[in-house]
């Protein structure tokens, strides 16, 4: 490219920039909303949930217990856990689950839920009637399991201290030497690492395409909407110029708002987590430079395409018909991805369009660099770039997209 042309594609794409980022909207779409997406959804959810467990906590139950003997300490346990309860015969059942004639009486919230207990010898039997739909009757049988698995642990450390046996070597005959933690060789760094790239390349491949989406349709039917894309076509520059500026522009306002919502993201768990949790990742110079040129590999690819599917549609409502669907095909692979297991990976799925950029990112981030998978992604994404960057040249050499409404 000559210097002329480089300085016509620059032009164009500070002209759509500018004209695109003058809309205080635009602003807020573009730098906002990436940058506290993660940090509200991140700290006020699990502040919401925190809130909603304190509330649970502090419900006073109400339940029964159908039972023809109910030891002493099970029933200390019970009344610990905020319940309040009334004994009822238990009546004669084929099953203690079958509900019989307590089915409305949990169901119309008389109670928040019934515990069946039935002894048998050395061997107890019961069960619990809930209603699942209901949070308070979900929360008593929560607490009745808990009230229950500290009563039968209790007892069967006492059946054991009876037979003349010693209750820790019995119930925990084998141990870890140390702490659990201290058999894991990987560093803090690769473990930050797999944590991030479990959701990072997800992030990043859904938004870069999702943020393209306006300024794709603004700078290609919206022009021709306006009827400033004929001036556009009058100045003294190619089709292939007028491509580039846009695609440039069109990066650009992506780049930033991935960027954004990225560090938006780091700074969300950071907040949440613990340094030694998740921290920054231990990545090579050819690692960090591997993931650069994936991203640009990819926002070709995208950007490319969105340009070229806006700039055949007749008006900006076809455009965003046409483009906000399409991102399912971003969508089911980026989910997927996060489930394939990298280790012993055919190679064959770093040539899977979209896949393959996800995969690269998530073995990128964990720092490792595999020579055949790399050469793989990088040419298959250069084909996959070319291909969309072609097909879009195509449609802006087409006159009657290009200057034709009807």
């Amino acid at each position: 490219m000559s210097e002329g042309s480089f300085l016509r594609v620059r032009a164009i794409a500070k002209k759509e920039v500018v004209e695109f980022s003058r809309d205080w909207r635009t602003i807020i779409a573009i730098i906002v909303i990436p940058l506290l997406m993660f940090p509200l959804l991140f700290i006020l959810f699990p502040v919401l949930l925190e809130s909603e467990a304190a509330e649970l906590d502090a419900l006073e139950l109400s339940i029964v217990i159908q039972t023809d003997g109910l030891p002493d300490t099970l029933a200390e346990n019970i009344s610990l856990g905020s319940m309040e309860y009334s004994l009822e015969i238990l009546p004669n059942l084929t099953s203690l689950s079958e509900p019989g004639l307590d089915l409305e009486r949990v169901r119309n919230s008389s109670t928040d839920a019934i515990l069946r207990f039935e002894s048998n010898d050395d061997v107890w039997g019961y069960a619990i009637l809930h209603l699942s739909t209901s949070e308070r009757s979900s929360e008593a049988r929560f607490r009745l399991l808990t009230a229950l698995s500290i009563w039968e642990d209790s007892e069967v450390r006492e059946r054991i201290e009876e037979g003349g046996m010693d209750v820790n070597t019995t119930l925990d005959p084998l141990r870890w030497d140390g702490e659990i933690a201290d058999g894991d060789v990987a560093t803090s760094g690769e473990q930050s690492g797999m944590i991030l790239s479990l959701f990072i390349p997800l992030v990043l491949a859904i938004w870069t395409y999702s943020s393209a989406i306006q300024p794709s349709i603004d700078m290609t039917a919206g022009e021709r909407e306006r009827g400033t894309l004929e001036a556009l076509l009058c100045l003294p520059c190619t089709r292939m110029e007028l491509l580039l500026g846009k695609w440039l522009a069109v990066a650009s306002i992506t780049g930033v708002g991935v960027l954004l919502q990225i560090f938006g993201l780091l700074f969300a768990i950071g907040y949440l987590a613990s340094s030694s949790f998740i921290g920054v990742p231990q990545l090579s110079l050819l690692s960090i430079g591997l993931i650069v040129l994936s991203i640009m590999l990819f926002a070709v690819m995208v950007v490319a395409f969105e340009l070229a599917l806006a700039m055949r549609s007749h008006s900006v409502k076809e455009a965003g018909s046409i483009l906000a669907p399409a991102l399912m095909l971003i969508l089911f692979p980026a989910l997927f991805t996060q489930v394939i297991n990298l280790d012993g990976i055919e190679g064959f799925w770093f040539a899977i369009p979209v896949v393959n950029i996800l995969l690269a990112l998530r073995e990128l981030l964990m720092n490792r660099v595999i020579t055949e998978h790399v050469l793989i992604w990088v040419l298959s994404s250069l084909v996959y770039a070319s291909f969309a960057a072609y097909y879009a040249s195509r449609q802006f050499n087409r006159e009657d997209i290009v200057t034709s409404l009807s």
